[in-house]
């Protein structure tokens, strides 16, 4: 059995976090991450920073005191391979200066 994986439109990945918002809280953060890294890696900075504050605002509800908390339950989304712990900690060193607030 082989295993393809297609990258999916940026849209499709964006209508995936509408879903998952409201089901999912955590798959939802993994999904604004892979958001953050689709619009960074396009080039499109604004964008990607409002995916990196989306995906930080979400991972504040989640406790990180333990591996077992902060571990990725997929492999990947939309085509972007996540990395295998989510936590602040971690998108902050990924995006650097896109990871902060306006006001910081």
């Amino acid at each position: 059995m082989t295993s393809e994986t297609r990258v999916t439109s940026v849209e499709e990945v964006e209508n995936g976090f509408q879903r998952e918002l409201d089901t999912d809280r955590w798959a939802a953060a993994e999904t604004a991450y892979a958001l953050a890294v689709r619009h960074r890696d396009g080039g499109n900075w604004d964008q990607s920073r409002e995916w990196v504050q989306q995906c930080l605002r979400l991972l504040e509800g989640f406790p990180s005191d333990a591996e077992e908390q902060v571990a990725t339950r997929r492999l990947s989304v939309g085509g972007v391979q996540l990395p295998t712990y989510l936590h602040e900690g971690v998108v902050r060193d990924r995006f650097g200066d896109i990871a902060l607030t306006n006001d910081t």
